[in-house]
């Protein structure tokens, strides 16, 4: 593989141009194996990913658009799939992503499980569940990840290293002070789903989608062009 120490773009393009990508033995799908839902599709591919030993499986970029349209993306991780099939995640009301949902609800969930060729898009609206089930994940956190919550101001200027490390600090012994201290702005967010989509990669990218749409109170199913 070249140096990436030569900053012209045509050195760039090459090495990007030259990584491998989708190498490896892949699993193949047979679409018609799918279960006619989607969440026990993604959970079946989930515990497949698990098994596989695929590194931060539960790892899932976050994309929110605000009210202008202005889209956004990060990576969070995933903090459950519930009873009512809808996919929840955590974050900081002062966050950018809970800006953008408390003023557009529409967001996209992207899985990406690399050593298998896999990839999950959910698609669909995002609402925000009681203060009661917030308290109760945030309490169900670390010491050290509740301690990061308080100390952190999402966004705001930092005026250095060690100021961030100080409010760890200090957070850290709040913690330990008040164990059943809730953040305040602590939320988590259910994304009801309306469109789930499950491509297999394929070394030949002969790649496969299968796209599940909402269908009154059930599902469609179809196999899509890649």
């Amino acid at each position: 593989m070249p140096p990436l120490d030569d900053a012209s773009s045509a050195s760039l393009r090459r090495t990007l141009r030259r990584l491998p990508a989708l190498a490896g033995a892949l699993p193949r799908l047979e679409p018609q194996s799918l279960p006619d839902d989607p969440v026990t599709a993604f959970l079946r591919w989930l515990r497949e990913a698990l098994d596989a030993g695929v590194p931060e499986p539960h790892a899932v970029t976050v994309s929110t658009a605000d009210a202008a349209g202005r889209p956004s993306s990060r990576v969070v991780v995933l903090k459950d799939v519930d009873d009512q099939g809808r996919w929840v995640f955590a974050t900081d009301l002062r966050s950018q992503k809970a800006r953008d949902l408390e003023v557009n609800a529409a967001v996209a969930l992207s899985f990406y499980w690399q050593p298998l060729g896999r990839q999950v898009r959910v698609a669909g609206t995002a609402v925000r569940l009681d203060a009661d089930e917030c308290a109760a994940d945030f309490l169900a956190r670390s010491p050290a990840s509740r301690a990061a919550a308080f100390a952190t101001r999402p966004g705001e200027p930092l005026a250095g290293v060690d100021v961030l490390h100080e409010a760890m600090r200090a957070a850290s012994a709040r913690v330990e002070a008040e164990p059943d201290a809730v953040l305040p702005d602590w939320v988590l967010y259910a994304v009801v789903p309306e469109e789930v989509e499950l491509w297999q990669g394929s070394g030949d990218r002969a790649h496969q989608r299968v796209v599940y749409r909402r269908d009154g109170a059930g599902w469609s199913r179809r196999l899509v062009w890649p």
